[in-house]
């Protein structure tokens, strides 16, 4: 009962502290927070596939850029697609939906493309898989690039309506930890966690790793997908060098600082590293020292992996938080 009422105080706290920020802060500030959420939904996913399963992934932006240009062509307006885009195909110049499903959609078609691409590459293990999810960015940001007609290629899809505000963006935050929240103290969380652990035993006792994986990253891609969608109309533009690999280096090192399978840990570097980059971009654009705060991130990577190679939470939660069942375990 006491955590049921933390829960709901917290909820209740964080709509007020975003009523207020909406109503108080300036532009900037609320952009500011809006990234802080995205880079959170993006942590919490991807910890599910590398945390959770032990998979080391490093497609996400790959997933995200997907489910960006996925929501960007279908939110995009009917009256501009002729003008940015005149080769388009006739059905998907005529199409135009609402947010929500554009964003629903973009997550779908990021998850098809994780389930494509898991079959043959989620055969393989440790550093193998790494570089094969890393190739998968690569493709992607090429046919991104050459498929002209369809993404503009390098200029990239620009006037976006900008439809990202705080209620959206920690809406879908609230989503994707509910989602990873259910599944962590689920059996089906905890046949994740046997395999991460231990393959052999976990598959000695009956459990099927190849469909576990494939499902722990599709579901990851999907919340990449919409992050990407909210991603795109919050800075209103969509460029193939958007979803790098400096990003997919970003998120894995929220997921090994905050804890490799701690959701709360996620969330905590999340909000830390957001800040953290923003308060070095002054630095960068008055002194041209570009990549100070990637610097920062992998010099506290280094500390973490040296002194807590567990990250900060290792792979728990807060006492508070955890299931009455699971304190009495």
């Amino acid at each position: 009962m006491q955590r049921r009422y933390l829960v709901i105080g917290g909820a209740a706290a964080t709509v007020a502290a975003l009523a207020l920020m909406q109503s108080f802060f300036n532009d900037y500030l609320l952009s500011l927070v809006c990234f802080v959420g995205i880079f959170g939904i993006l942590a919490t996913s991807l910890n599910l596939t590398n945390g959770f399963t032990g998979l080391f992934s490093l497609g996400h932006p790959a997933f995200m850029a997907i489910g960006g240009y996925t929501c960007a062509l279908l939110t995009f307006s009917p009256v501009k697609k002729p003008l940015f885009l005149p080769e388009l195909p006739s059905w998907l110049a005529s199409l135009h939906l609402p947010f929500f499903p554009s964003l629903i959609l973009g997550g779908l078609v990021a998850m098809a493309a994780a389930v494509i691409i898991g079959i043959p590459v989620l055969r393989l293990k440790g550093h193998y898989l790494a570089v094969a999810t890393m190739g998968f960015l690569i493709i992607v940001q090429v046919l991104i690039t050459n498929m002209e007609n369809i993404t503009r290629g390098p200029l990239g899809l620009n006037g976006l309506d900008e439809l990202t505000n705080v209620w959206w963006v920690y809406g879908w935050l609230a989503v994707s930890i509910y989602v990873c929240w259910k599944v962590k103290f689920s059996s089906y969380g905890r046949a994740l966690i046997s395999i991460r652990d231990n393959e052999m035993a976990a598959s000695c006792l009956g459990i099927s790793l190849f469909p576990a994986r494939l499902q722990a990253l599709a579901i990851g891609a999907f919340f990449a997908g919409v992050a990407g969608g909210l991603w795109g109309h919050l800075i209103t533009a969509l460029t193939p060098g958007s979803f790098s690999l400096a990003l997919a280096f970003s998120i894995v090192v929220m997921v090994v600082v905050g804890g490799s399978g701690s959701i709360t840990g996620s969330v905590i570097t999340a909000i830390l590293f957001t800040i953290a980059k923003e308060f070095f971009r002054p630095l960068e654009e008055n002194y041209s020292v570009y990549g100070v705060g990637e610097i920062f991130m992998a010099l506290v990577l280094v500390v973490i992996l040296i002194y807590r190679p567990q990250g900060l939470m290792g792979d728990s939660e807060p006492k508070l938080l955890l299931p009455r069942k699971t304190l009495t375990k």
